[in-house]
């Protein structure tokens, strides 16, 4: 391959700060890189560096912000939101080498670890101390630590134990120019703004997190799950409703409609009932006597649900065969159709039967199959819409489709995201979620860490200019509110 001058520059610059194998630029290895989890958009990088230091990740930015060359930090590749997208133009920033786990501090129930380190990894290395780390991502097996708090993620186990922002408390952080911020600290609670809570979910516009601090909890006593099958969706739908109200919070609560049933059953052998139109997965954990209290109970409010079939694992071994069922449905689904465009958005529990009963009249409008796969206790959505990228025009029809799924999520009073983030597939939706002066103030915190806007540039914030054309927000006598930021 034949370097272009400016490329060559790049390359022999970057070369002197990394070693050579670190830096790649030829075709063939910048492939790999092309896109993250979600395929459906791909662009080369023009370079990909694999530093192994935070002082190498300083000159890196550095060196692109003298010379203004925009960086897009990756860490495993498997969000779902085109969120590490390269530019052709810029530096892909990959963190794969960050995989170290620093510290175990057993007196504060804290780990130190850097962003490379998998999410399941964490889990493993405190294991023999009866401890474990709580938010359990369904690609936890690859996903990495530093992509998790980039974009907030969640897991099965999200509904007790909360999202990745409630489970860590500090970071380390390089910002553009190469300054080094502490976010958060040592102890459960920090004075100031809530800077940590503003960088986890920011999806890599405001710094490079180079270490990260997260909480870790004992392992329950024991833990059992109840998988109750219905013959309606809706009516399973409600049944999450009803569950919450009986005030039984349990550790995970997930729904599956009767498409991903059958995929997951036949990719793990998870011993689903495959005639069933939905199933919940409600698992209970604590202690053995309030484990078995609530199991009772919310076995009471799924007979007075309309269960059709309720079952409780017998063993740890099935108790875990129904998870693996349900955390390999995406993988599974992919077996149904050339291609699937996963959603993402989240509803007020109260709202789940309404919205499931609207996702397939959007589904037979369009044509297009949806499989619902979601983690129903908080509300968090995602439709599996199935298409066939070789047919001409049915991308764009699918993109369509999901952009109505996750505008009627905001109009029953959800979001557009429960734990992907927005990247470049929700841009035009968050044109209806918020409003001119919130993007406006949402441009000024980017501002704020990133005055040149190189980090991740386009993504997850839309300008007001890009709005209007999407027709979604109110533009006064055919002007911008805020035409300066046009630019963005």
């Amino acid at each position: 391959m034949t370097l272009t001058p400016e490329k060559s520059l790049v390359v022999r610059c970057l070369q002197k700060i990394l070693p050579a194998e670190c830096v790649l630029h030829e075709t063939e290895d910048l492939r790999p890189y092309e896109c993250d989890g979600l395929s459906a958009y791909q662009r080369v990088p023009m370079v990909v560096v694999l530093p192994e230091t935070a002082e190498q990740i300083k000159q890196i930015l550095s060196f692109c912000t003298t010379r203004k060359i925009p960086v897009v930090a990756r860490g495993a590749g498997t969000g779902l939101s085109g969120g590490a997208l390269p530019l052709d133009d810029g530096i892909l920033l990959s963190l794969a080498k960050f995989d170290r786990i620093l510290k175990v501090n057993l007196d504060n129930l804290t780990a130190v670890v850097q962003p490379g380190v998998r999410n399941l990894a964490i889990s493993e290395a405190v294991s023999a101390h009866g401890l474990y780390y709580a938010p359990d991502p369904s690609s936890q097996i690859a996903c990495s630590i530093g992509g998790n708090v980039a974009e907030n993620a969640g897991g099965v186990h999200c509904l007790k134990y909360g999202l990745t922002v409630h489970n860590i408390i500090k970071l380390e952080v390089l910002t553009m120019q190469g300054d080094s911020l502490t976010i958060g600290g040592d102890a459960f609670d920090s004075p100031g703004y809530d800077l940590l809570a503003l960088m986890t979910g920011s999806e890599g516009l405001l710094g490079i997190i180079t270490e990260i601090t997260v909480r870790l909890l004992p392992k329950p006593e024991t833990a059992k799950v109840i998988l109750a099958a219905f013959d309606d969706v809706a009516t399973a739908g409600q049944a999450v409703s009803n569950i919450i109200a009986g005030g039984i919070l349990p550790a995970g609560l997930e729904l599956m409609d009767h498409a991903a049933i059958g995929a997951a059953d036949d990719f793990v052998n998870a011993g689903y009932p495959r005639d069933a139109a939905a199933i919940l997965l409600c698992e209970i954990d604590g202690g053995t006597a309030e484990v078995t209290d609530q199991l009772s109970r919310a076995h009471r409010v799924l007979e007075r649900s309309g269960a059709t079939q309720i079952q409780v694992a017998e063993d740890e071994q099935q108790r875990n065969k129904f998870w693996a069922g349900r955390k390999a449905a995406f993988p599974a689904v992919g077996r149904l159709a050339p291609d699937y465009y996963c959603m993402d958005g989240t509803i007020p529990r109260h709202q789940i039967a309404g919205v499931l009963t609207r996702i397939s009249e959007l589904s037979d409008e369009y044509g297009l199959p949806i499989v619902n796969v979601f983690h129903a206790g908080d509300g968090n959505l995602h439709p599996l819409i199935l298409y066939d990228a070789n047919i001409e025009g049915e991308l764009e029809k699918t993109e369509e489709l999901g952009g109505k799924i996750l505008e009627v999520c905001v109009e029953v009073g959800g979001t557009i995201t429960g734990e992907h983030g927005v990247g470049i597939e929700k841009i035009n939706q968050m044109c209806v979620q918020f409003n001119a002066q919130e993007l406006t103030q949402f441009h000024a915190i980017k501002r704020a860490f990133d005055p040149d806007e190189l980090l991740n540039p386009g993504k997850a914030i839309p300008t007001l200019h890009r709005c209007a054309e999407f027709g979604a927000m109110h533009v006064h006598h055919g002007q911008l509110p805020h035409p300066e930021l046009e630019r963005f």
